[in-house]
């Protein structure tokens, strides 16, 4: 027997937002430029309804990450337009999807039931000869739907949105959705994600910089080619600009030395400007730990500082854990070490921990209810937390933070939405200041407040273009 709350999807709308970057950005062996620069947000509209008939809408928004979920030497804008499409398709199989309940449990079971089969059916509408889209692309599609159905419930419950995840208002404990490693007590019998979230959240949290693998450091690297918009384009700029104290350095993985200089340029820079705190990211172009462990001995021994200030280490080895069962512990005896791209859902959490890794990297464009899953599984089982972006502009950011701010990350969030796309969230910004320009090093979630998201979209106004789709469940009924 359900709840009185429980509800099922009634209407979807998709609304397609451009927006481009003003700097490159390069980061593992992908490379977004002036070619690939211009970006598609998607932002969806659904109205959801419970059994007495009331409804409420809530809205979800992601950005299509074309380059960093689908890595391949296909065009850009064939993969671009493929997502897309992926998102429209995604209209009518939302709206059409007849399960009830908690959003939890609706945005589990679409995963399960119905994302696959929307996956295939694009696949094969792609034909045999096309490059098949890949399953982190189709969360990341999915994702501003699963966003906007948790906006939704919670709006028709008039709670935010984390005060809805527990027996109150779920049918299912995690024991319906997860199960522990067999080496541990962890039981989930009983437990809601309430259980592993923090209350009462922070309204500050410490933020943390992207440096990529082109941008340059300091003005003796500096082309000429730089945008002339106010905003700064070296990192000793932003340091001084946005009070920085955790920047997060952006690796090749095919070229050690190169590696090992930019760690020591960016970390020698990090403290003349007194940043405290470093990571390294690899993005999975690293194949031996043993690439990863000679540049942290290396580092230990000649400038024991910095190694100090690294916290953690980021998904060096491929993603696809299942293909490449990379035995990491030497890593992690090192260094803590976070699953980013590899951490899809729950179970290759678990399956990374097995080979060693000891934190997850949580994204809300991998879904709120899988974000939750991982968050919670990991947690059980003594794993750390981290919330990494996707360079999310306007109401993307807001689920973004708030998830970093009940998770309980190692050390906040990561935003790197003012570097590359800050004009994109100036609506946004004038009603949430404190979250899209980062001051002292920390973004200020205290204008986040009322139902759902606390997105309050009325005050906001943004205009939007047409939908460019929509389906209703009565649709074709």
């Amino acid at each position: 027997m359900g709840k009185a709350t429980d509800i099922r999807v009634d209407s979807v709308s998709l609304y397609f937002l451009p927006v481009t970057t003003r700097v490159p950005l390069k980061f593992g062996k992908a490379k977004v430029t002036a070619d690939s620069s211009a970006t598609t947000c998607a932002r969806v509209q659904m109205t959801v309804v419970d059994a007495s008939g009331s409804k409420a809408e809530g809205w979800g928004e992601g950005v299509l990450g074309v380059a960093w979920s689908w890595p391949s030497d296909l065009s850009y804008i064939k993969r671009k337009k493929a997502m897309e499409h992926f998102c429209e398709m995604l209209v009518e199989g939302w709206a059409s999807f007849d399960e009830a309940g908690h959003p939890m449990e609706v945005g589990d079971a679409f995963q399960k039931k119905a994302l696959p089969d929307v996956l295939a059916k694009m696949n094969e509408q792609r034909g045999a000869e096309a490059e098949p889209m890949p399953w982190l692309s189709a969360l990341i599609c999915c994702s501003a739907f699963d966003i906007a159905l948790h906006d939704a419930f919670a709006n028709l419950v008039d709670k935010p949105v984390y005060e809805t995840y527990g027996p109150d208002y779920m049918n299912k404990d995690l024991a319906y959705f997860l199960e522990p490693a067999a080496d541990t007590q962890v039981s989930f019998e009983g437990k809601y994600p309430e259980d592993y979230l923090v209350f009462p959240r922070p309204d500050q949290l410490p933020v943390w910089h992207l440096v990529g693998g082109l941008d340059a450091l300091n003005e003796s690297e500096l082309t000429g080619n730089e945008p002339d918009d106010g905003y700064p384009v070296t990192l000793t700029e932003w340091i001084r600009c946005d009070g920085l104290n955790c920047l997060k350095v952006k690796m090749r993985g095919n070229d050690a030395d190169w590696d090992y200089a930019r760690l020591l340029a960016v970390g020698n820079i990090a403290i003349e400007g007194g940043v405290d705190w470093l990571t390294c990211d690899f993005n999975c172009t690293v194949n031996d730990p043993e690439y990863v462990n000679v540049i942290l001995d290396r580092l230990v021994v000649e400038h024991p500082r910095i190694y100090g200030m690294i916290l953690y280490v980021e998904q060096p080895f491929p993603y696809d854990l299942e293909q490449n069962r990379i035995d990491v512990h030497s890593v992690s005896a090192r260094k803590p070490l976070f699953m980013d791209e590899s951490a899809h859902d729950w179970e290759l959490v678990k399956l990374g921990r097995e080979l060693g890794w000891t934190g997850v990297a949580l994204k809300t464009c991998k879904t709120q209810t899988g974000a939750l899953l991982s968050l919670c599984w990991a947690k059980a089982h003594g794993m750390t937390l981290m919330v990494q972006d996707l360079t999310n502009p306007m109401l993307a950011h807001i689920p973004h933070v708030l998830l970093a701010a009940h998770a309980g990350t190692i050390m906040g969030v990561e935003s790197n939405g003012m570097q590359f796309w800050p004009d994109a969230s100036l609506i946004e910004g004038a009603v949430h200041p404190g979250l899209y320009k980062r001051r002292d090093g920390v973004l200020d979630l205290s204008t986040i407040r009322g139902s759902g998201f606390g997105y309050r979209i009325a005050e906001i106004g943004r205009d939007l273009p047409a939908p460019v789709a929509e389906s209703s469940s009565s649709d074709g009924k």
